[in-house]
């Protein structure tokens, strides 16, 4: 729910607003306002939860406490002095995954040994994950397990091309040629752990690629660059 916290951040100033509830009090409208000065309320009327007041802006709705310190949006609770996504840090946090129940044998290992862990899932064919490994090029102090999950039922060449990476002399090196030049490599002549994997991503419940996990567990989808990713490793 990144999104949201920009949205906020995107929204122009507004002096006017439309009429505010008669059973809003004066001074909790101004507080609310005064709290959530990035977002121009035209109305503010209460929810049919007590304590928890509807924000009308355009044709969008948000809801707040009476002191505007924190937004809900999207569902999201959004504390507005840090811009963070307190929903979003804890669906972080219920769904983290213990890191040593990882068959790092199951993926390929690239970076810096000594580097910041991170396991990625990805599909040679998804666009997003090619993004992702451009950025991992200029990646420094991060240790990296690529665990190959062909996503066969939107690529259906991913599974074959997966196999052929993994049964490659030099696998990362394979991965790169593969996803970044498109080039066509021999067919996989060994076994693979590739069906393991696409088990092993429906337990931890990943459907996308590519699919991130960081060494304390926390887990995230999208591409990044370097810089991104690296904070997100140390957790900042």
């Amino acid at each position: 729910m990144r999104f949201i916290v920009i949205l906020l951040m995107g929204f122009m100033s507004s002096t006017a607003w439309a009429a505010d509830s008669v059973n809003v009090a004066p001074a909790t409208a101004k507080q609310i306002r005064e709290n959530i000065p990035s977002l121009p309320i035209d109305a503010i009327r209460p929810s049919n939860i007590s304590g928890l007041y509807e924000l009308q802006v355009g044709n969008q709705i948000f809801y707040a406490g009476r002191t505007g310190k924190y937004l809900i949006a999207g569902g999201h609770i959004i504390d507005i002095a840090s811009r963070t996504d307190l929903t979003a840090k804890r669906l972080e946090e219920i769904n983290s995954i213990d890191w040593s129940s990882l068959p790092l044998n199951q993926a390929i290992v690239s970076g810096d040994p000594d580097g910041l862990p991170v396991a990625i899932f990805t599909d040679p064919e998804c666009p997003y994950c090619k993004t992702l490994e451009i950025s991992l090029k200029g990646a420094t102090d991060i240790k990296i397990y690529t665990f190959l999950f062909p996503l066969e039922s939107i690529h259906p060449n991913a599974k074959a091309k997966s196999e052929s990476i993994w049964c490659a002399e030099n696998q990362h090196e394979a991965l790169l040629q593969v996803m970044l030049e498109n080039k066509t490599l021999a067919k996989a002549t060994c076994d693979t752990p590739i069906a393991a994997n696409i088990a092993l991503a429906r337990k931890l419940g990943i459907s996308g690629t590519p699919t991130l996990i960081s060494g304390d567990g926390r887990k995230r989808s999208g591409s990044s660059n370097a810089a991104q990713l690296k904070a997100w490793l140390e957790n900042k």
